[in-house]
Parts: C-alpha cells; sequence; structure tokens
C-alpha cells in the first residue's frame, strides 16, 4: 500500500502557500534540467554544436535556480522555524535542488563532448551512451514523479532503475577499452569519452540521492536501514 505525507494544514495560510511554493520552485528546476538532458541528447545524436552550446550557456540559469531555492529555503526556516514533517519538506528540497544543481554540471560535462568535437567514431559506444542518456531521463522522471507525489513505493521504483543503468554503464566501459586498444594514439580522445560516460553514471547516482530523500520525507528514517529494508520488501509485494 502506497503512503504519502502530505503538508501540514497550518493556520497561516501564508505558510501553506511558502511550502507549496517552495515545491513548485524544485520541480520547475526539474523541468529545467530534464531539458538539458533531453537537448544533450539530441545534440549528440545529431552532432548539433550550436544545441550542446546552448545547453552550456542555459547551465547559469540552473546554478540561479538553485540559489533562488536555497535562498527561499533558509528563509522559510528562520521565520517558520519548521519541524518534523514541515522541516524534512524543506531540507528534502534543499537537498533536491543541490543535486539538481550537480545534476545540471554533469550534463554540461556530456555536451563539451559536442562543443569540442569529440563524439565518439563507433556506433557501439555512441548508441551505448544515448542508450544510457534515455534511462537517465526516465529515471529521472521516475524520481521527480514520486517527489510530487511523494510517493515512497514510486521512489523506490525509481531508485532501482540505476541498476540497469549501472549495466549500460559497465556496458559502454568495454566498448570503450576496445577501441582504445585498437588505436592507442587516440587515447586522449577516448578519456574524454570516458569522462562523459562517467557523468551519466554520477547522473544516476544524484536521482538515487533525490529517491532516498523521498523516503526520508515519509518515513523519517533512512532508505538503508535495517528497519527500511524490511518495509521495502513489503511495498514490492
Amino acid at each position: 500500500m502506497r503512503r504519502q505525507i502530505q503538508i501540514n494544514t497550518h493556520i497561516s495560510a501564508k505558510y501553506n502557500q511558502e511550502l507549496e511554493s517552495l515545491k513548485h520552485s524544485v520541480l520547475t528546476m526539474g523541468g529545467v534540467i530534464e531539458q538539458q538532458l533531453i537537448n544533450t541528447l539530441t545534440a549528440l545524436k545529431e552532432n548539433a554544436p550550436s544545441l550542446a552550446e546552448r545547453v552550456a550557456l542555459n547551465d547559469n540559469r540552473v546554478d540561479s535556480m538553485e540559489a533562488q531555492v536555497e535562498q527561499e529555503c533558509m528563509r522559510v526556516i528562520a521565520k517558520r522555524n519548521p519541524t518534523a514533517g514541515d522541516l524534512r519538506l524543506v531540507m528534502t528540497i534543499s537537498k533536491t535542488a543541490t543535486d539538481l544543481e550537480r545534476i545540471g554540471d554533469e550534463i554540461e560535462r556530456v555536451a563539451k563532448l559536442v562543443t569540442k568535437n569529440k563524439i565518439p567514431d563507433s556506433e557501439l559506444v555512441m548508441s551505448g551512451i544515448l542508450e544510457i542518456g534515455n534511462r537517465i531521463v526516465s529515471m529521472m522522471r521516475a524520481s521527480f514523479d514520486a517527489f510530487a507525489r511523494q510517493d515512497d513505493k514510486a521512489a523506490i521504483l525509481a531508485y532501482q532503475q540505476d541498476n540497469e543503468i549501472d549495466r549500460l554503464y559497465k556496458k559502454v566501459l568495454e566498448h570503450t577499452a576496445q577501441e582504445i586498444q585498437s588505436a592507442p594514439a587516440d587515447i586522449y580522445l577516448w578519456m574524454e569519452v570516458l569522462w562523459a560516460v562517467r557523468a551519466f553514471e554520477r547522473m544516476g547516482d544524484r536521482c538515487k540521492n533525490m529517491c532516498e530523500y523521498v523516503i526520508y520525507l515519509t518515513y523519517g528514517r533512512d532508505l538503508n536501514s535495517a528497519s527500511m529494508k524490511k518495509t521495502v520488501k513489503k511495498l514490492l509485494k
């Protein structure tokens, strides 16, 4: 059975609005990040430097959004002195904004493969990279949805999507290693590719973090605690 935790109803309608506004702000930031990733994958697939450059330039917007969310979280804490579920919500929003900003940095790193003309000349590697990227988009959307609905089961299912991403990551590493062995003179180009592939893997880890925050918000416990592991098993039956 899915468990949710709702924003408390407060005497101050303004306080309710502030908490809802915080949620909306971080979800808006998530939407921008998702589009950044989609644009980057398109730039990779079509070898479109201008689109990749736009992604890099737009990262400043992501940084500004993260700073604004952090500032608003601190203001709510100072003004409202939130407790229990409200405090967990504010901290979840703050941590989620930080992870989103870091995902933005990783996306920019991938986009630079295009702007620096470092797209790998290997169909196997490129198809693997694009597949990982599409999996990240799917996991990201599932993580945002779990946060928006504060849905514990959805968060766990999104969290588990990283297993497939890790599998694909290892597969691309193997293909890249083969390319390096066959053309060692191009090792510097392939190192750029490896950094980009690693960036995708880190995006998956950041999405996992967001899922863990939803679990903590709902239960007040860490996803990897012994008691939560039992709860997870029950949820997934």
